[in-house]
């Protein structure tokens, strides 16, 4: 599976900001969907992840209530919408395909996409 990721940008805080990424090459619907984060400076991240035929989702404490992620099977795209952004939210942000969603959660995916950045100021 390639991954292209895309929408990041520089936004103010309290803004919002939608990420996509899209799939290639193999059954997007074969795969659970996630995206990670990796901040200036910091490890990368898990940010959430969206089952394989999309309704359940699991995000991580830090965006929980603030984030979330869909996916078009039909499109091969999942999305990453970003509300009430924050500076701490400043990162390349990738996205990530595996079969096994814990994979995912767990930051070892069988495939990455290249990341997109995002920048929140103050």
């Amino acid at each position: 599976v390639q991954l292209q990721a895309s929408g990041g940008g520089p936004v103010q805080a309290g803004a919002s900001l939608r990420l996509s990424c899209e799939g290639s090459g193999r059954a997007f619907e074969n795969y659970a969907m996630g995206w990670s984060r990796q901040a200036p400076g910091k490890e990368r991240e898990f940010v959430g992840v969206v089952k394989r035929r999309g309704g359940s989702t699991y995000y991580a404490d830090s965006v929980k209530g603030r984030f979330t992620i869909s996916r078009d099977n039909a499109k091969n795209i999942v999305y990453l919408q970003m509300d009430n952004l924050k500076p701490e939210d400043t990162a390349v942000y990738y996205c990530a395909a595996d079969e096994v969603l814990h994979k995912i959660v767990v930051m070892t995916p069988e495939y990455w996409g290249q990341g997109t950045l995002v920048t929140v100021s103050s």
